[in-house]
Order: structure tokens, then C-alpha cells, then sequence
């Protein structure tokens, strides 16, 4: 029963929801003046899945990244430029794990397990873009929009200062790191909020792994660059 009674919420929700957003007029939502207002808060949250770039010093089998969905929140600052344009800092913490599968050949010649073979990197960061938002008119009640911009992270699971590698089992990673953005989405006027779905990519620009004490460690010594890359899906509300 609880179930259909649910069902049913959503469908009138969402009924509401089309209505507001396909109608020919525009919703009333224009009585705040979101879009004329100098400075704008709010809030988003979304899913995020994080990759690997790795780049080699020989010619071995490529090292794999397993990854999996995260799950991020934060804070929205909007500073209206003109019609068209807006200065945007998005801060977020951003939960992922990925997993980094060695191939065999990376240990000829030594002794290893299993385990040897695989690297779980659990990551939290706090991510910090400063994002550029290039948006066309408003139609009805859509404006699609392109963004891009920089960013800086913190890694807050890193490793960086344990002294322990991974002969120990401890893949260590640099603290801070900088990013590249670009994405797309579409702003989407409704009667209360503006709601916004978009889809962004991100891309390292420094090298990220701390290398091992031996310098021929197979984890770390053919491994010329390692670089973060992702996908982030965002689901705004203003």
C-alpha cells in the first residue's frame, strides 16, 4: 500500500513538474529576479566516478583502474556578469574509491601474492573550481549552458606523510592537486527553484603518485605519470 501511495506522489510530482516546464509561458519564477541578482546561493549534489592516466617509463602492460560511482555534495557562489555570463565557485567534498590492478609482469623475477597484485585508493577530496558559466537566452522555461574553468583539490586520503609504501601496502598519493573543467547542462526553470541537471568532465594537470623508496619498486618505477581524470553529474538547486 505504502508503495502505491508513493507511486502515486511521485507521478502527481512529476505531472506538476512537466506542466511547469513544458508550458509555452514562463513559470512566475521571475518575481525573485534570480537570474538579475548580483550574487546567488545554492546547493548541489551528485554522482562522481574518478579514473586513472597513467603514463609509462617502458613498455609493459597497461596498468588497469577499476572504478566505481561516488557520491559528492557542496555549496553553490553565483556572481552575475551580464546576461550571458557568470563567475561560479562550486565547493565540495567528493567521496570515490578506485581500484589499480597490476599485471604480472610488472613483478618479474620477485616474489608476490595476490594481493601484491591489486591497490584499493579510497579518496575524500575537497574540490575548489572557480568555473566560468556561457549560457544562451532563456527559452520558456529552459537556458542550456556550457561551463568550464580551474580547480584546486585536497586530498584528504593521500597517504602523503605516511612513511610507510607499498612494500608496506600503502599506495600514497600527493595532497593537492589541480584540475582542468569543461561540462554542459541546462537550467531549468520551475515555479519555487531553478534546478539544474549537468554533466562535467575533469583532468588532472600535475603528477599525483609518491613514488616508493626503491626506485625500482614495481608499483611506482615504471610509472612516468599518473594523473586524476572524472566524470562529475551534478543536480543543482537555486
Amino acid at each position: 500500500m505504502r508503495r502505491i501511495i508513493f507511486i502515486i506522489g511521485f507521478l502527481l510530482v512529476f505531472q506538476d513538474a512537466s506542466a511547469q516546464l513544458f508550458t509555452k509561458e514562463k513559470v512566475p519564477n521571475n518575481i525573485n529576479n534570480i537570474d538579475q541578482k548580483f550574487l546567488t546561493w545554492g546547493y548541489f549534489l551528485g554522482f562522481n566516478q574518478y579514473d586513472f592516466k597513467f603514463e609509462y617509463n617502458e613498455n609493459l602492460e597497461d596498468i588497469l583502474v577499476d572504478k566505481s560511482f561516488g557520491f559528492h555534495l557542496g555549496l553553490i557562489g553565483d556572481m552575475r556578469i551580464n546576461d550571458y555570463m557568470n563567475l561560479r565557485l562550486e565547493p565540495g567534498v567528493y567521496f570515490t574509491t578506485r581500484n589499480i590492478m597490476y599485471d604480472e609482469s610488472y613483478f618479474n623475477g620477485t616474489t608476490f601474492s595476490d594481493a601484491d597484485l591489486l591497490r584499493e585508493v579510497k579518496s575524500t577530496y575537497v574540490h575548489i573550481p572557480l568555473l566560468l558559466k556561457v549560457s544562451t537566452k532563456r527559452i520558456n522555461n529552459f537556458k542550456p549552458f556550457l561551463v568550464g574553468g580551474f580547480s584546486t583539490a585536497l586530498n584528504l586520503s593521500s597517504n602523503e606523510d605516511n612513511p610507510d609504501d607499498n612494500s608496506s601496502g600503502e599506495f600514497r598519493m600527493k595532497k593537492g592537486t589541480y584540475f582542468y573543467e569543461i561540462g554542459f547542462g541546462i537550467d531549468l526553470y520551475l515555479l519555487y527553484f531553478k534546478f539544474t541537471p549537468s554533466i562535467r568532465g575533469v583532468f588532472a594537470i600535475n603528477d599525483e603518485i609518491i613514488r616508493d623508496t626503491d626506485p625500482n619498486s614495481p608499483w611506482t618505477g615504471n610509472v612516468a605519470k599518473m594523473q586524476t581524470r572524472g566524470i562529475f553529474i551534478n543536480f543543482t538547486f537555486q
